[in-house]
């Protein structure tokens, strides 16, 4: 099981601090929405000065037409990241698309599909998707696995539905993990360290618990001893 840092703070600087903080461990970090936004393409660079065993993971989740995702997909690996993620929901289609771009690249990052958000509890994702998050997410997995997607982003009680659908070797991560324990925030379907030990969860996302402690190289080496 490896661990995945959300560099999720207000500010780039702040980020930058907290990932320097971080360095001197070669594990993932998320750059999403806000900060990718904000600080584009010079802030993975700069991730990249501090610690080149760093592995960077483009939280964007790309969801439109396959055409449009295949584009935005050639434009994320000549970037150099490590991994980023699309929509599962998006359709087959569209995640073979992006596949099938890729191929081309010598060294192309991994691609992930995200099934069910982990802010959606059970009744609103069947308000929304009209069926039972682990159903759906399963069968979700399903697709992104036919469509030749790396793993999928899910909850940690998906997991071992999601490689029992399709293959032990197919990548979960999980974001909302607390590791010891601590809130959840505004997530709904968290789970500790051992959970996902248990549900054979590959990557962990951390967040709120790394970047809210006193000494956040502290708690990150106490998860990866965990880990």
């Amino acid at each position: 099981m490896q661990l995945c840092v959300a560099l999720d703070l207000p500010t780039r600087q702040q980020n930058l601090q907290l990932a320097t903080k971080l360095a001197k461990h070669d594990i993932w970090l998320k750059v999403g929405f806000r900060t990718f936004i904000r600080d584009g393409q010079p802030f993975l660079e700069e991730l990249k000065a501090l610690n080149p065993g760093f592995k960077l993971f483009l939280d964007l989740k790309l969801y439109d037409i396959p055409n449009t995702m295949a584009d935005a997909a050639e434009e994320i690996a000549q970037m150099g990241v490590e991994m980023f993620n699309v929509h599962a929901s998006a359709g087959k289609k569209a995640m073979g698309a992006v596949m099938q771009r890729l191929e081309g690249f010598e060294k192309r990052p991994l691609v992930l599909a995200v099934t069910a958000l982990t802010s959606f509890d059970y009744h609103t994702f069947k308000e929304i998707y009209g069926g039972d998050i682990e159903e759906k997410a399963a069968w979700f997995a399903l697709q992104a696995y036919q469509a030749g997607c790396d793993g999928v982003v899910c909850s940690a009680y998906e997991s071992r539905a999601v490689k029992r659908e399709t293959d032990r070797k197919f990548l979960t991560l999980t974001p909302g993990i607390r590791p010891f324990g601590e809130s959840s925030d505004d997530q709904k379907r968290v789970a500790d360290i051992e959970t996902a030990r248990r549900e054979m969860v590959d990557i962990v996302v951390v967040g709120r618990p790394v970047y809210k402690a006193d000494d956040p190289a502290a708690v990150v080496e106490k998860i990866l001893q965990a880990l």
